[in-house]
């Protein structure tokens, strides 16, 4: 796959470069490139306790990014995935520590445990203070003796970091970051793994399933389990962590992995709270990129029982950015709607006939769905399909409040429904056709001059045309055609549709702004859509 990156053995380096020359916080590098690459606080005086951490890179924004005020004193940057040399650990330690001394802040894995606990060794024989903690909050693997040190490191680094920089002396600060490190638990699911540079992809994760309980560096889960959505997928996590949570309240550290979307993050957020152990998360940090896996399309939660200490710890402002805050858990709010936005419907009334016939269309927009936005993906943002299936779903829920018995006010309400559940411009679009045939009914236009002066209305406000490649190119042809029956309707519908997959450029819509190449031989989706609507309307009546 490709990246965004120059040379494989250069890409610390640049990221490094990147992140100093961009930082918001004072910050600097210490000598030494390409052995040594330490990210340090440059506004630094060594009054007080260092915490000095770091690791293998590929866990951007950890470790470099959160030095600052409050946080890390200094970061030590290996390659990706990699420990730091340790003389590149020494060197950061000798460049921080003072008379209050430095912890170490370690996760564990072997090659960091070995290195900055020589570098330690090292450090003392200068004459220098060091502590050294070793982080080990991943539960995936309960028989393992040595637990891995994942995104829980996160609470370590605040916390002792707050203390560090409210003057707090060495032992004291030891001390809390071993109580967080007793108390923190975390785990993390992926649905896919992530891309080292310069090395292949490996593809263990079939499609279907997601990964439980993997680390940082891209080895394998625990387990591989059945994925069908952020609810089973969450609901696996809180099945892992209920053991560790009791009775208390805890603080959720909720961390992407690198290539989760920030709406997907917000997603399980939601699916967190509403978990088994939704319940005893009072507070959160998070949905944000902290300790990433590159690029990996997952998730992980970490777990502490904070108390009222550890949250003044947690809510204390620092410098780093990469930091996203300490909020809490709150019910959702909810205001009602302002005035005049509440819309006025016409008294329900039930007519079978209409009814079934409504419902009959829907289930066709809701069948179309995948096709629709498969279309939809080579010219626009794929989701022609969902939008008009979601209308359909909502259309339905709603047949009890519609007036299926007056198809004059029907049509007004389906503009009505439309506005309200439809995304989009084409929920605009069709809320405004439905709304205008209403109008145009109730001003005794027969129902097919109605229905034209909605794609009227339609065309004028949205500026659409035939020949524009938009659903008008099969609407605008099946109505003319109306009279004549729905077959001759839906073959009107159809050519218009199909013509639309010979137009090399769309001049309205999404697609307008698609390269010919794409477009071509790919009808319209709107159009496929109303041309499926109008094939089975003649299917039904025949």
């Amino acid at each position: 796959m490709a990246q965004f990156i120059n040379k494989r053995e250069d890409v610390v380096i640049e990221a490094v470069e990147g992140l100093l020359a961009t930082s918001a916080v004072p910050l600097a590098r210490l000598d030494g490139y390409p052995h040594i690459r330490v990210v340090v606080r440059a506004d630094w005086d060594r009054s007080r306790v260092a915490l000095v951490s770091g690791g293998g890179s590929g866990h951007e924004p950890a470790h470099a990014g959160f030095v600052g005020a409050g946080m890390l004193t200094a970061a030590v940057c290996g390659d990706v995935f990699a420990s730091p040399s340790v003389d590149a650990v020494l060197a950061g330690i000798l460049a921080v520590t003072g008379p209050a001394g430095c912890l170490l802040i370690v996760k564990n894995y072997t090659g960091d445990r070995l290195n900055f606990g020589l570098a330690a060794e090292r450090a003392r024989a200068f004459g220098l203070n060091v502590n050294m903690v070793i982080v080990d909050d991943d539960i995936a693997l309960p028989d393992l003796p040595q637990a891995r040190g994942v995104a829980g490191t996160l609470f370590v680094h605040k916390i002792a970091g707050a203390l560090a920089e409210n003057g707090a002396d060495l032992d004291t600060v030891t001390e809390a970051a071993r109580r967080v490190i007793s108390g923190t638990r975390s785990i993390g699911m992926s649905l896919d793994t992530c891309t080292v540079p310069g090395s292949p992809k490996e593809d263990r994760i079939p499609k279907g399933m997601a990964e439980l309980g993997l680390g940082i560096h891209g080895e394998a889960g625990v387990e591989q389990v059945d994925y069908s959505g952020a609810q089973s997928a969450m609901a696996a996590v809180a099945r892992k962590l209920k053991a560790a949570v009791g009775e208390r309240n805890h603080v959720a550290l909720i961390n992407n992995l690198g290539g989760t979307s920030v709406l997907e993050m917000s997603v399980l957020t939601h699916e967190l709270i509403r978990s088994e152990i939704g319940s005893h998360v009072s507070h959160v940090v998070g949905p944000a990129a902290m300790m990433t896996s590159l690029d990996m399309r997952g998730f992980s939660i970490s777990l502490y029982p904070a108390d009222d200490e550890d949250l003044a710890c947690l809510a204390m402002p620092v410098g780093p950015s990469a930091w996203p805050g300490l909020a809490k858990v709150d019910p959702v709010r909810v205001m009602g709607l302002p005035d005049g936005l509440t819309p006025i419907m016409p008294l329900p009334s039930n007519h079978k006939p209409t009814r079934d016939f409504l419902v009959d269309c829907c289930e066709v927009m809701i069948a179309a769905e995948q096709k629709l936005n498969a279309l939809d993906a080579k010219s626009g943002d794929g989701d022609t399909g969902s939008t008009l299936a979601g209308a359909a779903r909502a259309l339905i829920s709603a047949m009890d409040r519609l007036p299926l018995s007056d198809h004059t006010q029907l049509l007004r309400a389906i503009g009505l429904e439309l506005s309200q559940t439809m995304g989009g411009s084409s929920g605009v679009l069709l809320a405004i056709f439905f709304a205008a045939a209403g109008d145009g009914a109730s001003s005794g236009l027969p129902m097919r001059e109605a229905l034209k002066a909605g794609l009227g209305r339609m065309q004028e406000i949205g500026g659409a045309k035939v020949g524009d490649r938009t659903m008008v190119d099969a609407l605008a042809p099946a109505l003319d055609s109306l009279n004549d029956g729905f077959s001759q309707a839906a073959s009107a519908a159809r050519k218009g549709a199909d013509g639309t997959a010979g137009m090399s450029r769309a001049k309205a819509g999404r697609a307008a702004y698609v390269n010919a190449r794409q477009l071509e031989g790919n009808n319209d989706p709107g159009a496929e859509a109303v041309a499926r609507l109008f094939e089975f309307l003649a299917s039904r009546k025949s």
